[in-house]
């Protein structure tokens, strides 16, 4: 009995031990975490701030309390870049509607590339990737001939349809198609009748939903914050997306820091709206499988 009581007592106080350690690992990776999302927001917070003060005073000190300069701000915008509201149209139609797409064909495409077998699929898969590693500004002579060809020149058209060929998606997408689709789901819908764009459409499309989700939020920002392309591509004002807008606020020989900051901080409200929205998706379907094990 004594030596029982020994051995709860010891195990007890290992319990307790291990407690403490987990208590305090935790505690250290609690503060981690809370600097780390302090250092990110920072440069976010100085955005918003620095859209509240004068160009003055944004080139002679470090601001981080608010003032009263962004109306006056946004009337610079408004007097450099009359058509600003255009841009950001533009760049929402763009980036909305070619994130549509880049997301529909590139998750088919990866559907093809991960539950189809046909000769020479590796070849295609490897110079689909090969693209990642070729940078846009290499072909901009050849794409703006090419859509000059297909009188697209200042069409939003011309910077949409490329986004349909997004090789990050499809490389993103297909791995997580290996992993949560099993090929015992889509026999089993071949077997009830389903058609291929049929199974993709209801069973498929729905249980990928998180890495599409996911590769969207980047597709997303991508476009919206893409310069050079549209910049060669649209020669209209009025077709002008929000990063040339951004450029334009500036002007000439002048320094509006202060425009430039308010122009950045109203820029960055779609992001954050995609992000919020779509990290729905992503929390809700990180769970989501086709299989019960």
């Amino acid at each position: 009995m004594a030596n029982e009581a020994v051995k709860i007592k010891t195990n007890r106080q290992v319990s307790l031990n291990r407690g403490k350690n987990f208590s305090s690992s935790r505690i250290f990776l609690y503060v981690g975490l809370i600097v780390l999302a302090l250092i990110c927001f920072i440069p976010f917070y100085m955005m918003l701030i620095n859209a509240t003060h004068s160009s003055y005073d944004i080139g002679a000190k470090i601001n981080l309390l608010p003032s009263d300069q962004l109306i006056a701000n946004y009337k610079v915008i408004m007097k450099n870049t009359p058509r600003y509201w255009y841009g950001f149209q533009n760049s929402v139609i763009i980036s909305v509607f070619g994130t549509l797409l880049s997301a529909y064909f590139g998750s088919l495409a990866a559907y093809g590339f991960a539950k189809y077998k046909f000769r020479g699929k590796n070849i295609l898969f490897w110079a689909v990737m090969a693209t990642m590693m070729i940078p846009p500004q290499l072909g901009i002579i050849g794409f703006y001939q090419l859509m000059n060809a297909m009188h697209l020149i200042s069409n939003p058209l011309a910077l949409i349809l490329p986004m349909a060929a997004n090789a990050n998606l499809v490389f993103f997408v297909r791995g997580y198609i290996e992993g949560a689709i099993s090929n015992s789901l889509i026999e089993s819908a071949r077997m009830d009748g389903c058609g291929e764009f049929k199974i993709f459409n209801r069973i498929v499309l729905p249980l990928i939903t998180p890495s599409i989700a996911t590769m969207s939020i980047f597709t997303f920002i991508t476009s919206w914050n893409n310069f050079f392309t549209p910049l060669v591509i649209m020669q209209r004002e009025d077709r002008y997306t929000v990063p040339i807008m951004t450029y334009m606020v500036n002007g000439f020989y002048r320094d509006q820091f202060g425009a430039v900051y308010t122009s950045l901080a109203i820029s960055v409200v779609p992001i954050m709206i995609v992000f919020i929205f779509a990290s729905k998706y992503i929390i809700g379907g990180l769970t989501a499988g086709a299989v019960k094990g």
